[in-house]
């Protein structure tokens, strides 16, 4: 039964327990992240930031009111109402400021995508993880059914005197390990679950994962041709605007400011004396001109520029420490995927032989081959080999899927310290 789901940024239809694709649940999360969403809110701040520096040149218009009564010696303008305008004309120091806030929208945007994939690189590795263990829950319970014949039949042989109780208890004993394997494939699945059902904001359980919508990760190495990854890139512009911002605070006491201000008040003498002691009382009255700043003893000036150099330096260390992090981490993903896809290469081969086995051991259960007489004769297969047959060819199943699953989380790890995060999403989106 379908439901409709109202998500942030519009009406999507979504199963309420059905298959929902990677691409669909990568989008959800996006727009659900609070990493993505404090991303966007520092990209609107420091547009904000950069209108503020262009703002200065823009005079401001302030109106207001100062009536009030008074007697004797009039202790202040009796304006009835008044208009004030003000801007800035000429600033060394704003230039800088501007460049600053252009660096800073450069370092917003860069720190915004590099969330979106982030998170993107996060659910799509739950997303296939929960794919996974899925798939293996399923074997588990084929393994379940085959323990329960075994533990059976094994009840018949020990009847029959055939076996002894010790075999019986090993069989009870695989069964019980099983049933303990398959309690923590459920509890690792309802965890995964959860962990989507928060980064999508979708209910719990309603996303099972669609196979089919998983396009394959490429095979990556560290040579591969490598882009900067946005949050370094991110981390150099938000030190570059710290470098603008210390040098406009360094020319604040250097250079000379320039303002302009014009004011106009509407005087009245109703509720004062001012007529008696200034003769040439106006009612109307207007000033304007404009205001020269020259620094010269402003040590507090001078303190803060000394402040915003250091943060600028603090800034541009940890964007070189950033990068060399992640060249350590390529190298180190590169030496893990080369030993992940051995694993997974020798658990494919396992569970290839054991299904090979596994036919064999049918093979001789429909044609029999116990007629057979002599010392050299083969014994005869008995369903008790049947069962282990199928039971280890489940395991090396599962052992298979899981070294899959470990090379697939490194080789996406590998794509997002390459900077080729990007490039995964389009290829999702375009499958």
């Amino acid at each position: 039964m379908a439901a409709l789901l109202l998500v942030a940024s519009g009406v999507e239809l979504v199963p309420a327990c059905g298959q929902v694709s990677l691409a669909t649940v990568v989008d959800l999360a996006q727009k659900n992240s609070s990493a993505v969403k404090l991303a966007d809110a520092d990209l609107q701040k420091a547009e904000a930031a950069l209108e503020a520096t262009h703002d200065a040149y823009i005079p401001n218009f302030v109106i207001g009111s100062n009536v009030g009564y008074s007697h004797g010696f009039p202790t202040g303008q009796p304006s009835v109402g008044s208009a004030s305008m003000q801007s800035l004309v000429l600033s060394y120091p704003q230039r800088q400021y501007a460049k600053a806030a252009h660096a800073g929208i450069d370092a917003a945007n860069l720190s915004l995508k590099d969330a979106r994939e982030q998170i993107a690189l996060d659910v799509s590795t739950t997303y296939i993880e929960l794919d996974t263990v899925n798939r293996e829950i399923a074997a588990a319970r084929q393994q379940e059914t085959f323990t329960t014949e075994l533990v059976s039949i094994e009840q018949k042989r020990v009847d029959a005197g055939v076996d002894s109780d010790l075999d019986l208890l090993q069989a009870r004993l695989k069964a019980a390990q099983l049933k303990l394997q398959g309690l923590h494939l459920d509890t690792r699945a309802a965890t995964l679950a959860k962990q989507i059902a928060v980064e999508t904001g979708l209910p719990e359980g309603s996303i099972v994962p669609d196979h089919g919508s998983i396009p394959e990760i490429p095979a990556v190495t560290a040579g591969e041709n490598r882009h900067t990854l946005a949050g370094i890139d991110a981390a150099e512009d938000l030190a570059r605007s710290k470098r603008f911002q210390a040098r406009g605070d360094d020319l604040m006491w250097k250079r000379p400011q320039i303002g302009f201000g014009a004011v106009y008040n509407y005087d009245s003498n109703e509720l004062n004396s001012y007529s008696t002691y200034y003769k040439n009382f106006t009612p109307n009255n207007v000033s304007f001109g404009l205001q020269i700043t020259i620094p010269f003893f402003d040590f507090a000036l001078r303190a803060k520029a000394k402040q915003t150099a250091a943060e600028a330096l603090r800034a541009t260390v940890e964007a070189e420490q950033a990068r060399r992090q992640n060249d350590v981490q390529i190298v180190t993903l590169d030496g893990t995927l080369r030993e992940l896809d051995a694993q997974a290469e020798v658990a494919d081969l396992q569970q290839q032989i054991s299904a090979a086995q596994l036919k064999a051991v049918m093979a001789q259960m429909e044609s029999g081959n116990g007629a057979a007489a002599g010392p050299n004769a083969t014994p005869q297969t008995s369903p008790k080999a049947e069962q282990l047959a199928r039971i280890d060819e489940r395991q090396k199943y599962q052992d298979a899927v899981e070294a899959s699953l470990a090379l697939a989380k490194a080789r996406l790890g590998l794509l997002r310290a390459l900077g080729h995060m990007e490039d995964w999403l389009n290829e999702l989106h375009g499958k």
